[in-house]
């Protein structure tokens, strides 16, 4: 039985076990022994004939291990099972001569198992011996074969410890290299900000500074009348609320305190504004249509809206101004819906790119190869101060469309 189980093992070794109908077939070796065997011995005088169907049995399969021995060690290659191989064919010697000694031999043929002469008796031990260095061998091979795993977990525990250290290193520099980019980040979009705001003020400076220019040459001249001189203090009185307006507006962004909200005719509002953007209007070649109700009444800080208009417009005339519209226009409409008032300023120009609406609200995004993206996100910041809202949408027959809705007063 240790023979066949033996079979098994080195079978099992090459990963190719036996399949049922092989498992069964090879079952079948003992049980044919066993069958052959009890005849022989209930007959008398067939002890020789019993040791040599079981030695000629042990022979068989003896073989067959060194043969799945064989196939193994050509694949891996063990030291531990080279002398296993050593082993087997030890025993397979010892017991070819014990068949061939019982088969030839000349003695009684009724003796006991342990009443056999020297020579059998010893060939039967050196088997026995050499099956014993056998499973010794075995155990030897087993104990190799988990060190060798305890060896390559160590190794495999070994370097995942220094992998880690490598990833922990790598994420220690990422974080890092985050730090630095946010941090070169944060000054480039300060810089940006900066950018914005001074382009933001650039308008009602530049416009104080022309009227400061032509006052002074007035003066110089002595050609100064009160009507003209009125006329450009008020105009450069306008400029300074615009400016200042500007500078409100972004320090409520990090403030909230009082808007000084008034209650305000729209109309109002925007003929205010009209009166500072006409020249450039009608240096551009641009038409104003306009169609407002008297009668809409709204709370807010008069200066802050009118900036919102400014920008709307400013924006509407210089996308006008790129588009090669032959008749610009831009339409102004102000009406009650519900509680609330909806302003719109649209133009006929080219539009916005696709590209670009999901983002017109953000900070330091624009489509304009001048300025820096502060307008829009300065708009939205203000209306929605007052609890009102501003998106964009395609004008009807093409070009841009802004509404602004805020709340009746």
């Amino acid at each position: 039985m240790s023979s066949l189980a033996l079979v098994f093992l080195y079978r099992s070794w090459g990963e190719k076990p036996f399949n049922k109908i092989q498992t069964l077939l090879l079952w079948l070796i003992p049980l044919g022994v066993a069958i052959l065997y009890e005849p022989l011995r209930v007959t008398p005088d067939t002890f020789l004939q019993r040791v040599a169907l079981i030695t000629i049995t042990q022979e068989i399969l003896v073989v067959w291990q060194l043969w799945e021995l064989i196939k193994f060690y050509k694949k891996d290659r063990p030291s531990i099972v080279s002398w296993i191989i050593f082993l087997t064919i030890f025993t397979l010697i010892g017991n070819v001569f014990r068949t061939y000694r019982i088969l030839t031999g000349d003695g009684p043929t009724n003796i006991f198992l342990y009443t056999e002469d020297a020579f059998a008796l010893g060939l039967r031990w050196i088997t026995y011996a050499s099956n014993i260095m056998t499973f010794v061998a075995l155990g030897m091979f087993y104990f190799q074969k988990q060190l060798t795993k305890e060896n390559q977990i160590a190794n495999a525990l070994k370097s995942t410890k220094e992998e880690n250290e490598k990833i922990t290193e790598l994420l220690k520099e990422k974080e890092r290299l985050i730090y630095g980019l946010m941090k070169a980040n944060k000054t480039a979009a300060t810089g940006a900000l900066s950018a914005s705001i001074a382009h933001e003020l650039n308008q009602p400076l530049g416009a104080s500074n022309l009227n400061i220019q032509f006052l002074k040459m007035k003066l110089e001249r002595g050609a100064l009348n009160p009507g003209v001189g009125k006329e450009i203090l008020d105009s450069l009185e306008e400029d300074n609320k615009r400016a200042a307006t500007i500078v409100r507006s972004l320090r409520s962004i990090f403030t909230e305190g009082e808007s000084n909200a008034q209650e305000v005719r729209l109309s109002d509002l925007i003929a205010k504004v009209l009166d500072i953007v006409k020249p450039e209007l009608k240096n551009k070649n641009i038409q104003i249509q306009l169609r407002v109700d008297d009668d809409l009444v709204i709370r807010v800080n008069s200066s802050e809206i009118e900036q919102v208009i400014l920008n709307l417009l400013n924006n509407a005339a210089q996308a006008l101004a790129n588009s090669g519209t032959l008749q610009r226009r831009i339409a102004i409409e102000a009406l009650k819906t519900d509680n609330s008032v909806q302003l719109s300023i649209s133009d006929n120009g080219a539009g916005v790119p696709e590209d670009f609406k999901s983002q017109l609200f953000e900070l330091l995004s624009t489509t304009k190869q001048t300025g820096m993206g502060l307008g829009l996100w300065l708009c939205k910041h203000i209306v929605t101060r007052y609890s009102g809202s501003i998106h964009y949408e395609d004008a009807v027959g093409g070009g841009a469309k802004f509404v602004i809705e805020l709340p009746l007063n």
